[in-house]
């Protein structure tokens, strides 16, 4: 498991430049201001923007626990005619918004009661229901951006028109005090590459953790281990374990351990990395009868506090030739950065782990389709400057890594980076990158690795294939194109891009052109 590096170089800010300023932006921005490259790209007209009717229900706790048994005491009071008033007004008010009100109030109740220690005596159901009102908000996760996209074939493929091909797109939601989630989007490429997105259901579902789920005892001792986690008294604590444990488990043989030893306070340390690792390695499930879009998939470890971000979709094919998807993403808990794994079971089950080994350490993971000599490969910017193969015989754990690529043109002396996982084709590996330029540029290129080495890089554009245009240039981060996934079909590549840490568009390449460019 990797450990959590400092993040850099975020630059958000949400202010706007004086009018001066904002055109002499603008004058930079022009196309002409930087050589793009000779390949014809096609920004498709379809966009997807901010929404503030998109909405989740948060836990709600104002202040400390003294506060909370205030407001609890103020809901028992209320005569019986007031309270069931209250309780009627937040179903009708909210009902339709969420799957199951009542449900998450009852939940919001239970954790509310456990934060102020209990209370005494019995509760009606209906009053259980309208505390939990007070200890529930509406969090508006897409209010502020939907961006940096990534997007795959979906599983199923029938009902389609002639020549169309079905997707699954991942996409970064930004709310109100620049939390971020993953949500999903569906939709068609048609047999000319023009994309069409499918409605969006009118509610929200936030995907539920699966509580006290299970671990392997040889899994869990390596990544307390490659976490640097590990102590002499860890194995006085797994020794109380069996070869798998859940959560609830460990909590036991912590504490039985802990009323083992005379100076219980030296297993603190142990005990807090230990409970850390396993929060930190989740499962979520989702309701069987739920659309993808649906699914918002909410920050819920300490590592994820502060946002999930760049979700990089891959449909990966096994040797035996059975499919299955993963997602890399980057946690953050507000100032460090954590690489995480998940795996998504026909999109109803995702399971989250963090990624570990000596060179699990940086922003922008992206793992092939597939094992290359046997092994999984992933393209990964360890050192935050340049581009690098790792390969390991375990996905989780990534201990080898090559360079193969560093800033070489004047758009991305900064730094470069992949826009996704690299797309397998008869000439050899394509990949998009994302190079960063003069005043924080983003653009976008391409280079094409060896099949059987992807190390040896076969070409690569001298310029940009996707620059900001004006109108592209303006956002919460500015100046940036940015991807985290692309798709071929029927001979084009359709690339969708955040623009400028706002919103998504879609451009267009011929594959014919793009390859001929790079094997030039």
């Amino acid at each position: 498991m990797a450990v959590p590096v400092s993040r850099a170089g975020s630059g958000h800010g949400g202010h706007k430049d004086p009018p001066i300023l904002a055109v002499a932006r603008k004058t930079l921005a022009e196309p002409t201001a930087m050589k793009t490259s000779q390949i014809n790209v096609q920004r498709l007209s379809h966009r997807l923007s901010r929404d503030p009717g998109l909405t989740i229900t948060r836990f709600f706790f104002p202040g400390g626990p003294g506060r909370a048994r205030s407001i609890v005491e103020r809901v028992m009071r209320l005569d019986d005619t007031t309270a069931s008033r209250m309780l009627t007004m937040c179903i009708r008010d909210f009902g339709d918004h969420y799957v199951n009100l009542l449900d998450i109030l009852e939940r919001h109740f239970e954790r509310a009661i456990e934060q102020i220690d209990g209370l005494d005596g019995d509760v009606t159901l209906d009053r259980r229901h309208l505390i939990g009102a007070y200890f529930t908000m509406e969090y508006a996760y897409a209010s502020a951006a939907l961006f940096n996209p990534s997007m795959v074939p979906a599983l199923v493929q029938s009902g389609l028109p002639d020549g169309a091909v079905r997707f699954v797109m991942s996409l970064r939601a930004v709310g109100e005090g620049h939390i971020s989630s993953i949500i999903f989007r569906r939709g068609i490429i048609r047999s000319d590459g023009q994309v069409s997105i499918d409605p969006v259901s009118a509610v929200s579902r936030r995907l539920r953790v699966v509580e006290n789920r299970s671990f392997s005892k040889k899994d869990f001792n390596e990544k307390l281990i490659e976490s640097g986690s590990y102590t002499e008294l860890v194995p006085n604590v797994l020794d109380r374990l069996g070869e798998t444990f859940t959560v609830n488990e460990l909590c036991a043989a912590i504490e039985a351990q802990r009323a083992s030893i005379p100076e219980p306070t030296r297993l603190d340390g142990t005990a807090d990395l230990m409970q850390w690792l396993a929060h930190s390695n989740y499962i979520i499930k989702g309701p069987e009868d739920a659309d993808i879009s649906e699914m918002v998939v909410f920050p819920y470890s300490e590592n994820e506090s502060n946002g999930i971000e760049d979700m990089r979709l891959v449909q990966f094919t096994d040797d035996d030739g059975s499919i299955r998807f993963y997602g890399t993403y980057t946690a953050f808990n507000g100032s460090r950065i954590l690489p995480q794994l998940m795996e998504i079971h026909e999109y109803k089950t995702l399971e989250v782990h963090t990624l570990g080994g000596k060179y699990a350490i940086d922003k922008g993971m992206a793992l092939f389709p597939r094992k290359i000599d046997g092994r999984y490969a992933m393209i990964s910017r360890t050192d935050g400057e340049k581009l690098y193969l790792m390969t390991s015989d375990n996905v989780r754990f990534w201990n080898q890594a090559q360079l193969i690529q560093e800033p070489k043109y004047p758009w991305e002396f900064v730094q470069i980076g992949n826009c996704g996982s690299p797309i397998e084709t008869d000439a050899g590996w394509l990949l998009l990158t994302h190079g960063v330029g003069p005043m924080r540029r983003y653009s976008l290129g391409a280079t094409l690795l060896d099949r059987d080495d992807p190390t040896r890089v076969i070409g690569q554009l001298e310029d940009p294939l996707l620059v900001p245009l004006p109108e592209e240039s303006e956002g919460y981060v500015p100046n940036v194109v940015y991807s985290c996934g692309a798709m071929v079909h029927n001979g084009n590549l359709i690339i969708p891009y955040g623009i400028s840490d706002v919103q998504t568009g879609f451009a267009l390449v011929s594959m014919h052109e793009l390859l001929e460019v790079l094997c030039d």
